[in-house]
């Protein structure tokens, strides 16, 4: 058959260890023979960003608001070990985070449903997508210890040049801790807008929640910039698709996720989203089936595997050995990004060869063919542990014969 030809590029940000391996073995095992790939290729892998002092990263993000579609590969973001490990001239940031920063992006995660791997929430029978907002709370918190007799105040000196104050605790009687956090109003809505935007691209209802009845400033900003942005620019469409808005607390919205089928899409704050997103993964079965996407609020894309660089294996890999790795995040990181390319770019042949190749890989699972780790999770009976090379060739078994 002719391969399937492309318009424009995807961006291709090729990463670190395990991953990184298996990111050349499904591009010439699964990919290559049936496209005619275009890509504008970043190496993201730990050692040229060092060499180019984190400028790639910054390119690949620049690239994606260019091209609009990026699929990624996992990469390590350094700790003091990876530091000494790699001889870094510093302990460069997360490229992820810095990607998100540059597209001012919203993560959407998704679990990806198989037979046989049954989530721990038996009435989950629809994947439930949570959308995390990358921006302030903890994660870019001000702290300090407090001594005995200290008095901690808010201080915020205005345009003109006043102050305004507000004691936040008079430490009279113990030591202590106090925390400072913020959050923008521009990225807030950001967030609202890529949320409902990915709403109506997937034809499924938004849950957002905050705990607006304890902060009523804060998480009630959240709510009312997020009802405000529903009102004026997204009421309409969401009734047209069928769709709904829904808000409520965030204590509520875990109760209602728990009873809930599944189905829709869950809108949370960074620390919330953080914490949900892992235990959404396990509750549906793994990181290895949870895929993940960077969306921008003007409609950028850049798709990833929700989990690392597989070190443990990696180091294997280098010492000879067959590893036994789930590369299925990863072969759903490339259809969801070339399934974008194609709606993008009127390329229908595109779209389905990535709806095929998804098929095919959960056809293999189904047919009780998977690595290690999918097999210790899987009820399914005569299971077949592989190593990835021979899971990757029988998946392309599938796939050529539903091109």
């Amino acid at each position: 058959m002719a391969k399937i030809q492309m318009k424009t590029p995807l961006v291709e940000m090729d990463g670190d260890e395990m991953t990184r391996v298996i990111w050349k073995m499904i591009k010439e095992i699964l990919i290559l023979p049936y496209i005619d790939l275009k890509t504008d290729y970043y190496d993201l892998g730990l050692v040229h960003r060092n060499e180019t002092d984190d400028q790639v990263t910054i390119d690949s993000a620049n690239a994606t608001k260019k091209y609009g579609v990026a699929v990624k590969c996992a990469t390590i973001t350094p700790n003091a070990q990876r530091v000494e490990e790699y001889k870094l001239k510093e302990m460069w940031k997360s490229p992820n985070g810095t990607i998100r920063a540059i597209l001012d992006g919203t993560v959407f995660r998704k679990p990806i449903l198989v037979k046989g791997i049954t989530p721990y929430i038996p009435t989950w029978t629809k994947p439930i997508t949570i959308a995390r907002h990358a921006y302030g709370d903890i994660y870019k918190n001000t702290e300090l210890k407090v001594e005995k007799g200290s008095k901690a105040e808010i201080v915020v000196t205005n345009p003109d040049g006043s102050e305004t104050r507000a004691l936040i605790h008079d430490f009279k009687t113990s030591d202590g801790i106090v925390q400072g956090v913020h959050n923008l109003d521009n990225s807030i809505a950001s967030f609202a807008r890529a949320c409902f935007n990915y709403a109506l691209d997937a034809k499924e209802t938004l849950w957002f929640a905050s705990k607006d009845t304890i902060s009523k400033t804060y998480d009630h900003r959240f709510k009312d910039i997020f009802a405000e942005i529903y009102e004026n620019e997204y009421k309409a469409r969401f009734e047209a698709a069928g769709i709904e808005y829904f808000y409520t607390l965030i204590d509520d919205v875990v109760a209602r996720v728990v009873r809930s089928e599944g189905g829709f899409i869950w809108a949370c704050k960074n620390y919330d989203g953080d914490v949900m997103s892992d235990m959404l993964a396990t509750a549906f079965g793994s990181l290895g089936l949870m895929t993940s996407v960077l969306v921008s609020p003007d409609g950028k894309y850049e798709y990833e595997a929700a989990h690392g660089t597989v070190t443990r294996h990696y180091y294997k890999y280098l010492n000879g050995e067959k590893t036994s790795t789930n590369p299925i995040a990863t072969i759903f990181a490339w259809s969801g990004a070339l399934r974008k390319r194609g709606e993008l770019d009127g390329i229908t042949e595109l779209m389905s060869y990535a709806d095929k190749l998804e098929k095919a890989s959960i056809q293999t699972m189904e047919d009780g063919i998977m690595d290690k780790n999918l097999s210790a999770m899987s009820t399914l009976e005569n299971k077949r542990v592989v190593d990835t090379e021979t899971f990757l060739v029988e998946i392309n078994k599938r796939l050529s014969s539903l091109m």
